[in-house]
C-alpha cells in the first residue's frame, strides 16, 4: 500500500550530497548506500531515504524527481507527468522515471538520463507558477497527458482536472464544466499526436469522480454498455446524515462503490482515525443507505477494473446488467 506526500514533504525528504557529506559520510560510503538501496539517488546530487521512496505512490516519487531536478535547474518549465505532479493530478498506472521539461529553440524532443525535454509550442498564457516552480497550466497539462497516456490514465487525469475546475461538494457546476471542456477542445484543433483521444477525454470527463479507480470504473461501465448510471448519488440517512454513493443503477435498484484500499488504510483519505473505525463507519453508512432506499450494494476494487470482463462478471454476480 503506497503513501502520499505533500509538496512540503517533498522538499523536506530530499537530501543534497553536501548535506550528507556534512554528516560524516564520504562519497564512497554514499555510493555503497545507493547500491544497498538504503539511499535512492533521485537526481544528480539529490537523495532520499530508500525505505521512504519504496513506500510512496508514483505521484509522490515523481514529485521528488521534480524538486530534485529544480534544485539544479530552477528556471525549468515542467510539462506532462512532472506538471501533473505539481498540480496534484493522478498518474494512474504509470511508471515514469523521467522528469519532463520544456525545451526552447529546438524542433525535436531530446532524451537524456532521467530527463525528457519536449519540443512543444506552448503559449505564454499556458506557463504558470505552481509551488514556486514553472510548469504548464492545468488545462495544457491535461491536454498533453490526455493525448499521450493510455485511455485509463488519460481519463483519470481529465476527471481530476475537471473536478478541480468545476466541482464543489460533489456537485459539478455545468457552466464551469462547459468552459473547461471548450478550453480543452480548443487545443485539439492542432495536428498534435493523440488529439482524437484528447477530444474524447474533453467530452467524457466527469469531475465528480473522486479517485482514479472511480474514473476507470466509469470507463469500464461505458465499455460494458451502461448508459444510465448515476454518479455521486445523494442519500439522506435516517438521522439526517448526507451521504454520496459512487454509482447508482436505477434498473437494478442497486448502488455501486469502488472500494479502494486507500480510504481504509491511508490516514489522509479516511475520515476515521483508525482503519477499524473506518470499516465500521462504512458499514454504518451502507446500512443507513440500504435502510432508507431499499436498494442493494455492489462493491468492487482494483482487481475488478483491470479488464472489462472482470467488472462485468462482478456486477453480474449482483444482478446488475446494462439496459438492453
Amino acid at each position: 500500500m503506497g503513501k502520499r506526500i505533500t509538496v512540503e514533504d517533498a522538499g523536506n525528504l530530499l537530501r543534497g550530497r553536501s548535506q550528507l557529506l556534512d554528516t560524516g559520510l564520504t562519497d564512497r560510503m554514499l555510493e555503497g548506500l545507493v547500491r544497498e538501496g538504503r539511499l535512492i539517488r533521485v537526481h544528480r546530487g539529490q537523495y532520499v531515504d530508500g525505505a521512504t521512496w519504496r513506500s510512496l505512490w508514483e505521484e509522490g516519487r515523481h514529485l521528488l524527481r521534480v524538486f530534485a531536478f529544480a534544485r539544479s535547474s530552477p528556471s525549468a518549465v515542467f510539462t506532462h507527468a512532472s506538471a501533473a505532479a505539481l498540480w496534484g493530478l493522478p498518474l494512474y498506472g504509470m511508471r515514469d522515471d523521467f522528469v519532463h521539461v520544456l525545451i526552447a529553440g529546438s524542433r525535436h524532443s531530446r532524451r537524456a538520463p532521467g530527463v525528457m525535454r519536449h519540443a512543444l509550442v506552448v503559449h505564454e498564457d499556458d506557463i504558470t507558477i505552481r509551488h514556486g516552480l514553472r510548469c504548464t497550466s492545468l488545462v495544457r497539462t491535461t491536454f498533453d497527458l490526455a493525448r499521450t497516456l493510455p485511455r485509463e490514465g488519460a481519463l483519470a487525469v481529465g476527471d481530476a482536472a475537471l473536478g478541480a475546475a468545476a466541482v464543489s461538494h460533489h456537485v459539478q457546476d455545468a457552466e464551469r464544466a462547459a468552459l473547461w471542456r471548450d478550453d480543452l477542445l480548443a487545443r485539439c484543433g492542432t495536428g498534435a499526436r493523440g488529439v482524437r483521444q484528447a477530444r474524447w477525454v474533453a467530452r467524457f470527463a466527469d469531475g465528480r469522480a473522486e479517485l482514479p479507480g472511480e474514473s476507470v470504473s466509469r470507463l469500464r461501465l461505458h465499455q460494458l454498455g451502461f448508459r444510465d448510471v448515476a454518479l455521486q448519488v445523494p442519500v439522506t440517512g435516517p438521522a439526517g446524515d448526507e451521504y454520496f454513493v459512487d454509482f447508482g443503477f436505477p434498473g437494478a435498484q442497486k448502488f455501486g462503490e469502488f472500494d479502494g484500499e486507500a480510504k481504509y488504510l491511508e490516514p489522509d483519505l479516511r475520515a476515521a482515525s483508525t482503519t477499524a473505525e473506518a470499516v465500521l463507519a462504512e458499514k454504518r453508512r451502507e446500512d443507513d443507505v440500504r435502510g432508507v432506499t431499499g436498494w442493494g450494494f455492489a462493491r468492487w476494487g482494483h482487481a475488478h477494473i483491470r479488464t472489462v470482463e472482470s467488472l462485468g462478471s462482478r456486477l453480474a454476480a449482483f444482478g446488475i446488467h446494462p439496459s438492453r
